[in-house]
């Protein structure tokens, strides 16, 4: 998990973002997870908190949002905030286990 400049014109005046690294591609791009603390009431999103980090954690609970991936560049990226355990990366979050090349086929199949 890392965290990045919200996308923005000036990314001086961006916000601080977590997200979840999905993959990284060939070249600087990754394909990231949006992570937020505002309250989801979808069927994706799943909570995340303080016990669902190997290392690291973020400054208040939060929800995964599988269903909001996108792709950045890799230099966005500020600082690594830490590891989320294997069990958070599965079958609750995904809908199947995940591992640190699978890209989301399910959810990036668009058409």
């Amino acid at each position: 998990m890392i965290a990045k400049n919200l996308n923005s014109p000036n990314l001086s005046q961006a916000k601080r973002r977590p997200a979840l690294v999905v993959s990284k591609l060939e070249g600087d791009d990754l394909i990231l997870c949006q992570i937020t603390s505002q309250s989801i009431k979808d069927n994706y999103a799943t909570p995340l908190d303080d016990k669902d980090f190997e290392t690291g954690s973020l400054k208040q609970s939060s929800n995964i949002r599988p269903n909001r991936i996108f792709t950045a560049d890799s230099h966005i990226v500020l600082y690594k905030v830490g590891n989320l355990k294997i069990e958070k990366l599965s079958v609750q979050t995904f809908g199947y286990s995940i591992n640190s090349r699978l890209i989301l086929k399910d959810l990036l199949q668009l058409g």
